[in-house]
């Protein structure tokens, strides 16, 4: 009898040794000249240099190519608050992206902090010794508070993925299906199901985009974020409409972007039928999106629809960005990711999907055939290219930012 998928997941980490990450070592330990230079006395060369200049560091240990995935555990994939611990897997599972996709090493790091203080000055307290911060899983609203607040007490990247990460990939494949639907970003107007990490990032990188903010109606659980509401925290608040609407339903009607962020099942066929021509559907919600494609499919014939699952066209998948914004931002060693590297990533990563697609791709999707189109707005994970494309463009906004030690 074969073995379930949950079998067959909890094998793969079980198996020995546990889990997915180790250590290895990068210097020879063959002989005991090689101890005494790897530790006692020839480590005291080097400490001795980064007492007399702190970025020597860089020089003579691991820091500049070494990131922590940090997380609270508050709000872990679809499984909501499973605490630090449970989330260590997934912490793991980031430490391999990093690793396959741009050689990044990677220490999982769970902390038990309740309280956006505690977590603030317990993640300061160990920065030093890293490259970059790579924030991961944290709940909305203290995940605003958190980045912010790190972000300017320290002078190495850091990095919300649920936040920005997911804002970057989805306004590259957005820029690209509007330009097959013939529609422009100034002109849309959107609807975005979730006011959480994700939805309130990809909503304001989309207004540094060129979106106006009068086309940009958010949805919550209790509806419509509008201003007559008095239960809207500060980012919310940022997308309070003016307007009479009140439900999804509401909103929908007229709409040309339906951006989902939020859960299963949740956009009808009825909301479809009732947007614009040549309507955009991102349903992200995973693994059960707002709406099925097939469903989508044979509702309207005229719309382009992603997902964030594998198995469907046009995957909006995190890996797409993480590794290589890291990559770029470590190798200009930046003191901080900036408004300017999201958007550089934006544009690199939405031109690449506009480019002929390498033989080494098609085999490891088993196509004939992948071009730019409504069933291609995005690269594959898989694309070669994208190591070279995405940190180059994001070391570059690094140094126009003035943000790049080199």
């Amino acid at each position: 009898m074969s073995k379930t998928f949950t079998q067959r997941a909890l094998d793969y980490h079980e198996q020995s040794p546990p889990g997915k990450l180790g250590i290895h070592v990068t210097k020879p330990t063959a002989t005991q000249e090689d101890l005494s230079l790897a530790y006692s006395p020839g480590v005291a060369a080097p400490v001795r240099e980064i007492v007399k200049d702190p970025d020597a560091a860089y020089r003579y240990t691991a820091k500049g190519n070494l990131v922590a995935v940090i997380t609270d555990g508050t709000a872990v994939l679809g499984l909501g608050n499973v605490g630090p611990l449970a989330a260590k897997p997934v912490m793991e599972g980031k430490g391999v992206l990093f690793k396959r996709f741009a050689n990044i090493d990677v220490y999982d790091i769970e902390v038990n902090a309740p309280q956006p203080e505690e977590f603030i000055n317990t993640v300061a307290r160990i920065a030093g010794g890293f490259g970059g911060i790579n924030l991961e899983d944290i709940a909305a609203p203290h995940c605003f508070e958190i980045e912010k607040r790190l972000s300017e007490r320290l002078d190495i990247p850091v990095f919300h993925d649920d936040q920005h990460g997911t804002a970057i990939i989805t306004a590259a494949g957005l820029l690209n299906a509007l330009e097959i639907q013939g529609k422009k970003l100034e002109d849309v107007r959107i609807v975005c199901v979730g006011a959480g990490a994700a939805g309130v990032a990809s909503m304001r990188l989309l207004l540094r985009l060129g979106a106006h903010r009068k086309n940009i109606f958010m949805i919550d659980r209790k509806g419509v974020i509008h201003d007559g509401r008095t239960d809207l925290n500060e980012f919310k608040q940022i997308f309070a409409q003016d307007t009479e609407l009140r439900t999804l339903d509401d909103a929908c009607v007229g709409a040309d972007v339906f951006i989902g962020l939020s859960g299963p099942d949740l956009m009808s066929q009825d909301m479809l039928r009732s947007m614009a021509a040549r309507p955009i559907v991102f349903a992200l919600s995973n693994p059960d999106p707002e709406i099925m494609p097939e469903l989508a499919h044979a509702t309207r014939d005229d719309l382009i629809m992603a997902t964030g699952r594998s198995d469907y066209p046009n995957q909006v998948n995190n890996v797409l960005g993480f590794p290589f914004i890291f990559r770029g931002a470590l190798d200009v060693r930046a003191r901080h990711i900036t408004d300017e590297m999201h958007v550089a990533a934006v544009h690199a990563l939405a031109q690449l999907a506009r480019e002929p697609v390498p033989q080494s791709v098609l085999d490891a999707y088993g196509k004939q055939d992948l071009a730019f189109g409504p069933e291609y707005i995005l690269p594959t994970p898989f694309d070669p290219r994208l190591i070279d494309t995405i940190p180059a463009a994001v070391a570059q906004a690094a140094r126009e930012s003035g943000v790049a030690r080199i």
